[in-house]
């Protein structure tokens, strides 16, 4: 597909970025736009002119109406979703309440984010439980040899599954269904990681098929920082706790449910998560599909620019079956430590260089605000670079 600069250039308008910079990380930490920045702004406002009234008869509505919202835009029944502050919170929360015990087992990927297996790891080594990992194939094309390693990789020991929807380090799709399915014939319990998937692929997740789906909304969906969800099969609700433990519902009212104890866990800034309808409204407004055909379109075509710049094959096929918004390249051999920071210290170019399985790696996220302009710019500052190393 061909990427339409000249329709895409009118979505510029829709952010505040700061002037000099080339913005190519919002797969890590998303900016929002500015009616996201409006609403959140009109929520704080409401909190700060009068605490007592948004906390005591304003805030529970607005948040089971923003839970509703959310509901929709991800296919869920509304019972079986709550918000937190991020991916990480909610993967805490499965990890703090799904029963371990001694000998059991808990398997990831060898593609999974780093800050999930350090939560993981230790439940495990609270419960006398072991962390297990399963190398997926690559180059990745084939989705059967997929399934394939993780199925052999289970064992009778084995708990939970424990995946990434969208990798971090790799910025690699994952056929998280067909996972589902395979694993749920065998009675192992599903955790799937998703911040990276919500906006960038649809999401059906009352027919998805796992036991657990942690998001973070800030990133491709573009709401504010501090938005996140964590959805939980009816069949866990009971076991399920949060991390904090306060009020549940304000009182006088009493939790009813499991999700009720999500709602009010003290005092603090509740405005992300009542700001997500309005994101998910904007982005519905300028069209999913279309957001997701040219973010990739874009994404296409910085891989073609380093494969003519460096030559070396990403992981995945050439398909948005395995990379929607996100291109993951590999660099050449070679030492970059420092290749991140001296394209932000020279150039003006966020974009993250990622260390994984002994190789570099450059992670290039692409949404409204960017086109084939900042690519050029990223090409130039890396022939730069690379030429004086």
């Amino acid at each position: 597909m061909q990427f339409d600069q000249a329709a895409w250039r009118q979505f510029h308008a829709h952010w505040s970025l700061r002037p000099g910079t080339t913005y190519l990380n919002h797969g890590s930490f998303g900016p929002p736009p500015l009616v996201v920045r409006e609403a959140r702004a009109r929520w704080q406002a409401r909190l700060d002119e009068q605490p007592m009234d948004f906390f005591v008869r304003q805030y529970e509505p607005a948040w089971f109406a923003a839970r509703d919202g959310l509901a929709r835009f991800v296919e869920a029944n509304p019972a079986n979703l709550i918000f937190v502050d991020n991916a990480t919170a909610g993967m805490n929360v499965v990890a703090d309440s799904f029963p371990l015990r001694a000998g059991d087992e808990v398997l990831l990927t060898d593609h999974e984010y780093g800050a999930v297996r350090r939560t993981w790891d230790r439940v495990c080594r609270q419960a006398g439980a072991t962390l297990a990992e399963v190398e997926l194939p690559l180059p990745m094309a084939d989705e059967q040899a997929v399934i394939d390693a993780i199925v052999a990789a289970i064992t009778p020991r084995t708990r939970i599954f424990v995946v990434s929807h969208i990798t971090s380090p790799t910025a690699i799709t994952l056929p998280v269904a067909a996972i589902c399915r395979a694993l749920r014939e065998r009675g192992v319990a599903i955790c799937i990681d998703g911040p990276h998937a919500i906006a960038q692929v649809p999401l059906r997740l009352e027919s998805l098929g796992c036991d657990f789906y942690t998001a973070s909304c800030h990133k491709w969906l573009s709401a504010p920082f501090g938005s996140g969800f964590l959805w939980v099969a009816p069949q866990h609700h009971a076991e399920v706790q949060p991390s904090t433990m306060s009020w549940g519902r304000l009182q006088p009212r009493r939790p009813e449910s499991w999700s009720d104890e999500f709602v009010w866990s003290g005092t603090r800034d509740p405005s992300a998560g009542l700001t997500v309808p309005t994101a998910i409204e904007w982005i519905e407004s300028i069209g999913l599909e279309r957001f997701r055909e040219q973010s990739h379109a874009l994404a296409q075509l910085t891989r073609h620019r380093l494969t003519e710049l460096f030559g070396t094959t990403p992981l995945v096929a050439d398909d948005p079956q395995w990379y929607t918004s996100m291109a993951h390249f590999p660099l050449p051999g070679g030492a970059y430590e420092t290749l991140q920071r001296s394209l932000w210290e020279q150039f003006g170019i966020e974009v993250p260089v990622v260390h994984w399985k002994e190789q570099w790696f450059i992670r290039v996220s692409c949404h409204l605000y960017n086109e084939p302009e900042h690519i050029d710019r990223l090409v130039a500052a890396l022939e730069k670079l690379l030429a004086t190393a």
